[in-house]
């Protein structure tokens, strides 16, 4: 398909009639078109298409409507019904009323030009640069992030439904890829074991025939993949995506075979969930755990605007592994906002998001002051009063002296690495004085042994002190209390768009999904905004409502 990048015609006569005979009060559609006009341009596609070939549909429409179905969670059939019949979706594209639309097959292909040309991103920073132009958004604004979790567009699948299924999607592979060869080294037994989807109400109830059968699926894969990587086989099968997940897995799920006899491993031996593969399907979704909540799939972090009298905004969205901590995002969150121009002065985050070295490189780096707390000292000492924490100690960074609460000097002061990679400071102090110390219990548990401690490096322990020191004052409640409302963004984006819930299989494709929601959202936030539409209040239940209030 070819594309040749066209001016945006207007909302034809006849359109727009019909549209505001529909609607005297205005529409959110009506409104954005309005506003911000036809929101893309092709220009921003071109890269997507050759020069030759049949014209494609128009670019800025396609991910108008790409967007547009967010807002209302349709599927792509769905929204290109809403393109062909509906007067308000007709009216934002700029199509007339007999216009026929398109194919619904046409947005899984353009979404498919997206990723691979790298532009899926440009969905989100248009939507801002024309806020920016409308002077509804601007840097420096205190901004907020928050995550929750994702759940991944597979079947859940238990330890031999995986093996089982990771068989059959590799037979599945060779037979489109290689018939004749698969033909040569199949198994008659196959067929039934593998012929259909597997799913745990056809499997063995007993443990022990459930183990025999997954040593039996073991036996199978391995006959399978020596045949794959014998020699004479063909080199280019050992390339199918398939048969390199059936690979992982095996080496996953069980021990060298022994005499050609097969053994699974036992829990203790099977990998971490950061590289454990749960589904052939979708490998890239790992399980992961965060209190009460399980799940197998991905992350998504949130950013927006929370300033008051402004639009809440939502900046970047950031999809993740489900096994990534939250701290690893804050730098890339930070590097993006910076390219888009958006870097706030204050940036609220809860305590998953904020480390020693992220308050000073936040600082140093982008200007930002991170605000959320911080994990409390984990010392005995410090959850002993009147015991004698590390932060009751004079540090001397100079002379790399510390002194004691009862005066006296340390003995040693040497720079490490901990086992994290993180540059540490050991200080010890000398046994004799420690010994003879009356405050000792205080101070130490260890009978024969001085008091030593470990700092960090000393921007760092400053920051981590400070940051100790005022995050339980008024003050310091009083603004964070405002990163509260990214649970109503994250509530927003599921009860409307399905947030939490992938459409598509793999990280990327999920990824497009967010950037898509945090479009839509945006819109409606604008319509919102404009049309002077208050934010919804908090919801409580009918009992909590009966509560006295107080004062």
């Amino acid at each position: 398909m070819s594309m040749k990048p066209q001016s945006i015609p207007p909302v034809p006569d006849d359109t727009a009639t019909v549209a505001r005979t529909a609607f005297p009060k205005g529409n959110i559609y009506l409104q954005i078109r309005d506003t911000l006009g036809s929101v893309y341009i092709d220009e921003d596609f071109t890269s997507l298409f050759s020069g030759r070939g049949q014209p494609a549909q128009s670019p800025w429409r396609l991910a108008l409507v790409c967007v547009m179905q967010y807002m209302e969670n349709l599927s792509d059939r769905q929204a290109a019904d809403a393109v062909r019949g509906r007067i308000d979706w007709k009216y934002a594209l700029s199509l007339s009323l007999n216009d026929p639309g398109f194919d619904f097959s046409v947005l899984s292909e353009f979404r498919g030009r997206l990723i691979e040309g790298g532009l899926e991103e440009r969905l989100l920073e248009r939507i801002l640069e024309q806020l920016r132009d409308k002077g509804l958004l601007k840097g420096h604004q205190r901004q907020r992030t928050d995550s929750t979790h994702i759940l991944a567009a597979i079947r859940p699948l238990n330890r031999l439904e995986t093996l089982g299924e990771t068989f059959r999607a590799a037979l599945n592979s060779l037979a489109i890829a290689a018939p004749d060869w698969l033909a040569k080294h199949l198994k008659k037994d196959w067929f039934d074991r593998y012929g259909r989807r597997i799913e745990n109400y056809r499997l063995p109830k007993l443990d022990s025939e459930r183990e025999a059968l997954g040593n039996q699926m073991g036996a199978d894969g391995f006959n399978l993949l020596e045949a794959i990587y014998a020699p004479h086989a063909p080199e280019w099968i050992h390339c199918l995506p398939a048969v390199e997940i059936l690979r992982l897995v095996w080496v996953q799920q069980f021990y060298a075979p022994v005499d050609d006899q097969v053994q699974w491993r036992t829990p203790k031996d099977l990998p971490p969930s950061t590289l454990a593969i749960h589904s052939p399907y979708d490998i890239e979704a790992h399980y992961s755990s965060k209190r009460n909540v399980h799940w197998v799939g991905y992350k998504a972090h949130v950013t927006e605007i929370c300033d008051e009298n402004c639009p809440h905004f939502i900046t970047h969205v950031q999809t993740t592994l489900s096994t990534l901590t939250d701290e690893a995002v804050v730098e890339p969150i930070h590097q993006a906002l910076s390219e888009k121009g958006l870097l706030p002065k204050e940036h609220l985050m809860d305590l998953g998001y904020v480390t020693a070295g992220l308050l000073v490189k936040s600082q140093i780096d982008y200007g930002i002051e991170l605000i959320g707390p911080v994990r409390s000292d984990p010392s005995w000492q410090a959850h002993h009063h009147p015991k004698f924490a590390s932060n009751q100690f004079q540090i001397d960074w100079d002379k790399q002296v510390a002194i004691c609460p009862r005066g006296h000097q340390s003995k040693t002061w040497s720079e490490k690495v901990d086992e994290s990679g993180q540059p540490v400071i050991n200080i010890r102090f000398s046994q004799l004085i420690c010994r003879a110390c009356p405050s000792n219990n205080r101070c130490t548990r260890a009978k024969t042994q001085p008091r030593a401690l470990t700092l960090r490096a000393k921007d760092e322990y400053l920051a981590l002190n400070n940051r100790r020191a005022v995050q339980d004052t008024p003050e310091f409640l009083q603004i964070y209390r405002q990163r509260a409302g990214i649970e109503g963004t994250l509530s927003q984006g599921i009860r409307r768009s399905d947030l939490r819930q992938s459409r598509y299989i793999g990280l990327t494709k999920t990824h497009l999904q967010h950037i898509l929601i945090a479009a839509a959202l945006n819109l409606c936030r604008l319509n919102a905004w404009l049309t002077d539409t208050p934010l919804a209040p908090t919801r409580y239940s009918r009992f909590l409502s009966l509560r006295p209030k107080t004062g």
